[in-house]
């Protein structure tokens, strides 16, 4: 490909794709002509990404139609609770660029990232939990990160290809709301090595599951497999005597109505305990310190679910078969749907 005349503006649709120079998006670019005469193929960095993460068994998207659901929160939390087995390798991954606030919320505010001969080094919480983020790249953490799609698609591929993640067992992604340039870059850029599944946060309101059935059909459009949906903040739980209350009534049946609705599995319920928002604010983890809290009990029977491991009597959709199984909101089980991934366990 020849030097491009100018950046890639926004909505370009890469150099060497096939609609390069002629789509909506290039009318009026300076490259408009380099890219319509150049040669197209696919993106080397595809097979490069495939090569680096070898090694990585399991590749979990966490998304949301909407923010502010707490996707973000469970990502940090479900790769803290992955974590707790020392024996199991697990990497997050916070690919929303202009929000990054994973860093905050596993208490690695102020890291950054170090190069090492094999490529950046990611950050530990732990001997066994590796944390990327752009956050590690900001001198100022309220510094606002104003990117169009190619600069924000490059780093996402940076983080993809040059990362040193090593052998993981798990691979959490936490991707920004909505479906972005972000989501379509690490579809793109995860073809070839292969995404386990997505899993999909929203809160009962009906406001929230419209977003959500957005993101579903988002999933089904670019082949994403769907692990579930998880229903957060579905009541509150009192921090004296721990009882729950419903503060955002399911209108429309909220996220277990949702998922009959899509014919897709319910994970679970997350009730809205204050301790989970003061465990981010102060980077420390919620899973280790309130295991008396009913909403540790939900993690726990989410994190069986997907695992596999049989803690609470249900079979996980990563069961040590190695077969992914399917298992539905009415409470069926489906074994090894065809639209989903079968994927080795060990």
């Amino acid at each position: 490909m020849s030097t491009l005349a100018a950046p890639e503006p926004e909505h370009c649709p890469g150099p060497e794709s096939q609609t390069a120079g002629k789509s909506a998006a290039c009318e009026g670019c300076p490259n408009q002509n380099i890219c319509s005469t150049g040669p197209k193929g696919p993106d080397p960095a595809v097979a490069a990404i495939a090569s680096r993460l070898t090694g990585v068994k399991h590749k979990i998207l966490v998304l949301s139609g909407k923010g502010g659901v707490g996707k973000s929160t469970f990502s940090s939390n479900l790769s803290l609770f992955l974590s707790q087995n020392d024996d199991t390798q697990v990497g997050l991954l916070d690919i929303d660029i202009c929000g990054p606030s994973i860093p905050k919320m596993v208490g690695l505010e102020g890291e950054q990232i170090r190069q090492s001969s094999s490529g950046w080094a990611p950050v530990y919480v732990s001997d066994n939990l590796a944390v990327m983020s752009i956050g590690f790249l900001m001198a100022n953490q309220n510094d606002a990160v104003i990117w169009k799609g190619p600069k924000k698609n490059g780093m996402i591929k940076q983080f993809l290809k040059d990362v040193d993640w090593g052998d993981l067992d798990f691979l959490v992604v936490d991707t920004p709301p909505g479906t972005s340039d972000e989501h379509l870059s690490i579809v793109q850029y995860l073809k070839d090595a292969g995404i386990t599944g997505a899993v999909l946060i929203t809160t009962p309101q009906e406001v929230a599951l419209q977003d959500v059935r957005r993101e579903i059909d988002f999933c089904r459009k670019v082949g994403v497999p769907m692990i579930g949906v998880v229903e957060n903040m579905s009541s509150f739980v009192c921090p004296k005597c721990t009882k729950s209350s419903i503060i955002f009534p399911p209108t429309s049946g909220g996220g277990r109505a949702l998922a009959v609705e899509q014919n897709i599995p319910f994970l679970g319920s997350i009730p809205l305990d204050p301790r989970i928002g003061v465990s981010g604010d102060f980077g420390e983890s919620f899973v280790d310190r309130y295991q008396d809290s009913p909403a540790f009990a939900a993690y726990a029977q989410i994190v069986a679910y997907v695992w596999g491991k049989d803690a609470v009597g249900e079979v996980g959709r990563l069961s040590d078969s190695g077969k992914l199984q399917d298992k539905y909101a009415d409470g069926h089980i489906a074994a090894n749907p065809p639209s989903l991934l079968k994927i080795a366990a060990n």
